[in-house]
């Protein structure tokens, strides 16, 4: 059932389901409110006090505004509304609320920074593009409560996405995600500065918590979108036979995500790089699925959960992740894909997008994130200007 956001003053909101005709003592107070405000005999009540009865009717009107500003205000972060997200609601709204209006795409940032890179910035940019009914979440690890940033940010990405509708940038707190599902006794374990793998690590357990609290696709911060997943129980074939944990989507609660945290816990490794990512992903899924080879572009399926096609996201597979970066005769068209992973992971030369290079990246750039690219040409240009007034 949808849910709706009713923010009764700038530092504390609730979720209420808008719907007077339901029965349930957490909506009543509304329900009675309206009935208060429509009912209210104050002329009969005050035949000669006209004074009095003026200004009874005055403080209805004013309520009712109020009240009316409200449920348009619910109303407004349904999803698929043709109202507007309006950036300054945005301020109103804590990580919950948010996640709690349903089927979210999840983006994680575990380092420390707080400037998105170009490729996070597009792959934040081309999910809001695509899923525009959708809240998209940006969780950084390095952004807190007290941290200042807004539309008028420093940091260019950070306004860039901040100002898109629907898109939500929240501080990331792994002792809150982690409440209530079997990592938060790992959690208060693990000692981060022993761990190898912490960044990668640590992201792999926040999206198992968040996606089975609160349902949604995750992906990485290096997945361009091109066209909407139809699926909602799925895992993404890196290969035949292998999962990849990079992007997944499942509904609030699902026993396979559940599972998956348990198994983290028991077979945790933090040294292997993968243990408790895709090889969690894909051990997991072994045990309750007969894996086999994929023919052409078809997806598998077993126990209600979707095995995509390697073509839905890994047409380029990773030992030749560079082509992104290279100039092609003829680009691909992708028909086959609902997103594209760069392998940010396998880049370890830092191989970047470069304005006016055509190659393929760019071109990914240029349709999906606009924005980004275009914020990515004036960074060039800026660069180009001081360097020829130092030189």
């Amino acid at each position: 059932m949808l849910q709706a956001v009713w923010v009764s003053s700038p530092g504390s909101s609730s979720l209420r389901k808008p719907h007077c005709h339901q029965d349930g003592k957490q909506i009543r107070w509304k329900c009675g409110f309206v009935r208060t405000i429509i009912q209210h005999p104050c002329l009969k009540h005050y035949p000669k006090g006209h004074r009095k009865a003026r200004m009874l009717r005055k403080m209805q009107i004013c309520l009712c505004f109020f009240f009316v500003s409200g449920i348009l205000y619910e109303i407004s972060l349904l999803p698929g509304c043709f109202f507007s997200y309006m950036p300054m609601t945005k301020h109103f709204l804590t990580p919950e609320q948010v996640l709690n209006l349903g089927k979210s795409i999840i983006f994680l940032e575990t380092t420390e920074r707080l400037e998105p890179p170009p490729l996070v910035s597009c792959s934040v940019e081309s999910a809001a593009r695509i899923y525009q009914d959708r809240p998209i979440i940006l969780f950084m690890k390095g952004l807190t409560n007290d941290t200042a940033l807004d539309l008028n940010s420093s940091y260019a990405a950070f306004s860039l996405l901040s100002s898109m509708k629907n898109v939500f940038i929240f501080p990331l707190q792994m002792e809150t995600v982690f409440q209530e599902t079997p990592l938060l006794q790992w959690y208060n374990q693990v000692v981060p500065e022993r761990e190898k793998n912490w960044v990668h690590v640590s992201s792999d357990a926040s999206r198992l918590a968040l996606i089975w609290k609160y349902g949604g696709i995750y992906m990485d911060t290096d997945v361009i979108s091109i066209r909407p997943i139809p699926e909602e129980s799925f895992l993404a074939a890196q290969k035949s036979r292998f999962s990849s944990n990079g992007i997944f989507g499942f509904p609030a609660h699902h026993k396979f995500i559940w599972d998956c945290m348990e198994n983290f816990v028991l077979k945790y490794n933090g040294k292997i790089w993968g243990n408790q990512g895709p090889f969690l992903m894909t051990r997991m899924l072994k045990a309750i699925c007969n894996l086999t080879d994929f023919k052409g572009t078809e997806d598998h399926s077993c126990q209600n959960i979707s095995f995509l096609n390697p073509q839905r996201f890994y047409p380029i597979p990773y030992p030749a992740w560079s082509r992104y970066y290279q100039v092609w005769d003829k680009s691909p068209t992708f028909n086959h894909s609902y997103a594209l992973h760069l392998w940010n992971f396998m880049n370890h030369n830092r191989k970047v997008v470069v304005a006016g290079s055509n190659t393929l990246a760019e071109k990914l750039y240029k349709a999906y994130c606009p924005s980004t690219y275009e914020d990515l040409i004036r960074n060039a240009k800026l660069r180009d200007f001081t360097h020829s007034e130092d030189a």
